[in-house]
C-alpha cells in the first residue's frame, strides 16, 4: 500500500476502493452522489460501489463518452435533488470530469462558461466546490488528480475547466478495477496517458519535477503497456499503466501541446462521437515530428527514458506501437473527413494547450497534422 499526498491525497493498491466508506467520513460527507456510466453497471461495478456506499445512495449514470453541459446541468439536479454534500466519480475520465463539473456548478452561481479557463474563469472558481472522490477504472486521463475538467458546451466548444479547486480531494486508485478491461480500450487510455507523460515534459514551461514525473511515466506506459493489452490479468503491468497514469495527471500542471489542442477541438464535434485517447494516438506521431528540432535534448531523453534506441525515430516509435495495438488507421476510419477541418483549427487555436506547445503551430501546421492523420 502506498498513501501518497502530492496534489492530493492517493490511495494506491489493490483492493483500494473497499476503503470508500471511511474516505467519504474523512471527508465529512455524509451523501454523496454517485456518478459513473451505463457501461460500468453492465458489468456490475456500479452495483460494488453502491453496496460500499450504501443502498440509498443517489445514482447518475447517464454520462455521455465526451461530458456535456447537458449532462452536468442533469447530474447537478439530481445532486440538488437528493441533497448531497459530495460526489463519488467510479470510470474513467468522462464520468470523473463530469463529476468536477456537477461540483462546480453545484457551488457556484452562473452558467458553466463563465468558469471556463480561456474566458477567465480560473479566478472564478473557489473553494466552494463540492468534495469529489475519484476512483479511475482506467488507466488512461488521470483525471484522478488533475486540476481540469473537459466539458463540451452547448453551442460546441470544448473547453477547460480548470483550478486547484477542481481537483479530487481523495483518488482511490485501485488497478483490480482494469484487469478486465478489453484490449482495444487497455491500448487507447493508455496510449492517453503516455501523450500526457510526453507533451508535458516537451512543454516550453520550466518545472522540473513535473518533468521528472512524465520522464518516468512514460518510461513505465512503454515498458508495459504490450503486455496489459497482451494479457489483461498481468497485475503488475495493470499496476504499472494506472501508476504511469497516475503520473501523467499529476505532472500535466505543466501544459500540454497541440496533440491535445487538436484532440480536444475534435472531440468537441457535435456530428461524431470520437474517443480522446484514440485521437492522440493518431496525433502524438504527427506532433512529434512537427516539435523535432525544438525541443533541444528532450527528444533524446524520453528516448533514454523509456528504453527506445538511440538512433531510432521517436515518432516511428509511436507509429509503431499503434500499429502493434491495432489502433484506428486515420480519422477517416473513425468516419471524419476535411469538411470538419475548418472548424477543428479554430477551436484548436483557441484551446488553452495551444499555447504550450513547444514549437509554434499555425493553422496551416494543424490542416497539415489533420491531413497527415485522415
Amino acid at each position: 500500500m502506498a498513501d501518497i499526498n502530492y496534489l492530493t491525497a492517493i490511495r494506491f493498491e489493490f483492493g483500494a476502493v473497499n476503503g470508500l466508506a471511511d474516505d467519504l467520513k474523512a471527508l465529512g460527507v455524509m451523501r454523496p452522489l454517485l456518478v459513473s456510466d451505463r457501461g460500468l453497471e453492465k458489468v456490475g461495478l456500479v452495483d460494488r460501489v453502491r453496496d460500499l456506499l450504501g443502498p440509498d445512495v443517489p445514482v447518475f449514470l447517464d454520462v455521455p463518452s465526451n461530458p456535456t453541459e447537458a449532462a452536468v446541468k442533469a447530474a447537478a439536479l439530481a445532486y440538488r435533488m437528493a441533497d448531497c454534500d459530495g460526489i463519488v466519480a467510479v470510470g474513467g475520465g468522462s464520468p470523473i470530469d463530469l463529476a468536477k463539473g456537477v461540483a462546480l456548478m453545484a457551488t457556484h452561481d452562473g452558467q458553466l462558461a463563465d468558469y471556463a479557463m480561456i474566458l477567465g474563469g480560473l479566478s472564478r472558481i473557489t473553494s466552494r466546490v463540492a468534495p469529489v472522490i475519484a476512483v479511475p477504472t482506467t488507466a488512461g486521463t488521470g483525471s484522478e488528480v488533475g486540476r481540469a475538467a473537459l466539458i463540451t458546451l452547448d453551442d460546441g466548444r470544448k473547453l477547460g475547466f480548470i483550478s486547484p479547486h477542481v481537483i479530487p480531494k481523495k483518488a482511490v486508485c485501485d488497478p483490480e478495477l482494469t484487469l478486465a478491461l478489453p484490449p482495444g480500450l487497455t491500448a487507447v487510455t493508455g496510449i492517453d496517458a503516455l501523450s500526457h507523460c510526453v507533451e508535458t515534459f516537451l512543454s516550453p514551461r520550466f518545472n522540473p519535477p513535473a518533468e521528472a514525473i512524465g520522464l518516468d511515466g512514460a518510461g513505465r506506459i512503454w515498458r508495459n503497456i504490450r503486455r496489459a493489452c497482451q494479457d489483461g490479468q498481468d497485475r503488475d503491468a495493470r499496476a504499472e499503466l494506472m501508476m504511469g497514469s497516475l503520473q501523467g495527471g499529476l505532472c500535466f500542471q505543466k501544459g500540454l501541446g497541440a496533440v491535445h489542442a487538436l484532440s480536444h477541438a475534435l472531440g468537441g464535434l457535435k456530428t461524431h462521437a470520437l474517443h480522446h485517447g484514440t485521437l492522440n494516438a493518431l496525433l502524438l506521431p504527427g506532433v512529434i515530428r512537427f516539435n523535432a528540432g525544438h525541443v533541444g535534448d528532450k527528444m533524446e531523453r524520453l528516448k533514454a527514458a523509456m528504453g527506445i534506441a538511440a538512433t531510432d525515430d521517436l515518432a516511428d516509435a509511436f507509429a509503431q506501437l499503434n500499429r502493434d495495438l491495432g489502433v484506428p488507421a486515420g480519422l477517416g476510419a473513425l468516419g471524419v473527413g476535411r469538411d470538419v477541418f475548418d472548424i477543428t483549427i479554430e477551436r484548436a487555436l483557441a484551446d488553452h494547450s495551444h499555447a504550450t506547445n513547444p514549437r509554434p503551430a499555425s493553422a496551416e501546421d494543424y490542416r497539415r497534422l489533420l491531413d497527415e492523420i485522415l
